[in-house]
C-alpha cells in the first residue's frame, strides 16, 4: 500500500469524529469566499457576467489547488495528507443528515423532517413537500452527494493528489452556491456550473457502478433507461441507480421522474438507502485503492 492510500484510510478513519469547528474547515473558506463575491458582483451585461464569474471562478480554483500544493508539501507525509485531505469529503455527515430526517419522520414530525432536509441536504423549497417527498428528496441527495462529497474527492486525491482534491472541493461548493439559472446567476455562474460537471463526470458513472454491482444488478434496467431524466449530466446516473435498486419511485416535482413504475417511497426506505449507501461506498472505496497508475500523476497513484 503506498502512502496516497494510506492517506485516504486515514481519512476515512478521522471522518467518524465528525466535522472540523468552522473557523478550521477549507470548505467553509471556500463558501464564505464564493459569498462574499456575490456582493460585489457588478457586471450587468451577460457576456461581462460569464467574464467576471469566470475570473471569479478561476481565482478560487487556481488559489485552491495552489494551497493544495502547498499542502502536500508539508512535514508529515501521508500522516499530514491524510488529515488534510478529511475536511474535504463528507462521509459521515451525509448518513447523520439522513438519519436525523429518518429520526424526524419516525414520530409524525413532518415540520421538523422538512427543516432537517433544507438544513442538510437540498436546496429547493421543502416547507410544502409531503412526506413521502421528503423521503423521496434525501435518498435522492444521499444518492447524488455520495458521489460528489465522498467518491469524487477520493478518486480526485488518488488521481491528483491534494492540489486535484481541493480544486475539486472548491468547483463543487462554487456550483451549489452559483451554478442556478436564475436571473442573477445564469451568466456569472456559468462556468461553475460547467467546470463541476467536467470534474464530476467520472465519479457520478463510478457511484452508479459501485451501486449496481452491490444492489446484485436490480437498478441496471431503471438506470439504462432514466440515468438521463434529469438537467445534470451526472445527477442522473447514481440517482437512478438507487430508484432501480430500492424498487421506489423517484422525483422532483415538476423536473424529473425516475423508475415511473416504483412504488413511493416511505420512512422505512431510508434505512434501507443508507445500507445500500454505505455498501456502494465501501466497494467505490475498493476499488479506488487497488493499485494502479494513471499518466500523468504517476509518481503520486
Amino acid at each position: 500500500m503506498n502512502n496516497r492510500q494510506k492517506s485516504m484510510l486515514l481519512a476515512l478513519a478521522l471522518d467518524l469524529l465528525g466535522e472540523p469547528p468552522s473557523p478550521f474547515h477549507p470548505v467553509i473558506w471556500m463558501g464564505n469566499y464564493l459569498k462574499a463575491l456575490r456582493k460585489r458582483w457588478r457586471a450587468e451585461t451577460p457576456s461581462e457576467q460569464l467574464r467576471e464569474g469566470a475570473g471569479w471562478w478561476a481565482l478560487g480554483a487556481g488559489a485552491s489547488a495552489g494551497v493544495g500544493e502547498l499542502a502536500q508539501r508539508l512535514p508529515g507525509d501521508w500522516i499530514t495528507q491524510g488529515i488534510l485531505l478529511k475536511p474535504l469529503l463528507a462521509r459521515q455527515a451525509l448518513f447523520a443528515a439522513v438519519s436525523e430526517v429518518h429520526a424526524a419522520l419516525t414520530v409524525d414530525n413532518l415540520p421538523e423532517a422538512r427543516r432537517l432536509l433544507s438544513w442538510h441536504l437540498v436546496s429547493r423549497e421543502t416547507s410544502e413537500l409531503t412526506a413521502a417527498e421528503v423521503v423521496g428528496a434525501a435518498i435522492e441527495s444521499l444518492a447524488e452527494n455520495l458521489s460528489d462529497s465522498v467518491v469524487a474527492p477520493l478518486l480526485c486525491f488518488r488521481v491528483g493528489g491534494l492540489p486535484l482534491a481541493a480544486l475539486y472541493r472548491f468547483a463543487n461548493t462554487a456550483d451549489a452556491m452559483w451554478g442556478y439559472r436564475t436571473p442573477e446567476l445564469e451568466y456569472a455562474g456559468k462556468v461553475a456550473a460547467h467546470a463541476d460537471d467536467v470534474l464530476n463526470l467520472a465519479p457520478a458513472r463510478l457511484t452508479a457502478l459501485c451501486t449496481l454491482l452491490v444492489s446484485g444488478g436490480g437498478g441496471l434496467g431503471v438506470w439504462a433507461r432514466d440515468r438521463r431524466n434529469t438537467a445534470s449530466p451526472n445527477a442522473g446516473h447514481p440517482i437512478s441507480a438507487f430508484a432501480g435498486a430500492l424498487g421506489m419511485r423517484l422525483d422532483k416535482r415538476g423536473v424529473y421522474v425516475l423508475n415511473a413504475g416504483g412504488r413511493g417511497p416511505e420512512a422505512a426506505d431510508l434505512p434501507r438507502a443508507l445500507g445500500l449507501a454505505r455498501r456502494t461506498f465501501a466497494l467505490a472505496t475498493l476499488l479506488l485503492l487497488v493499485p494502479w497508475k494513471l499518466s500523468p500523476w504517476k509518481k503520486y497513484a
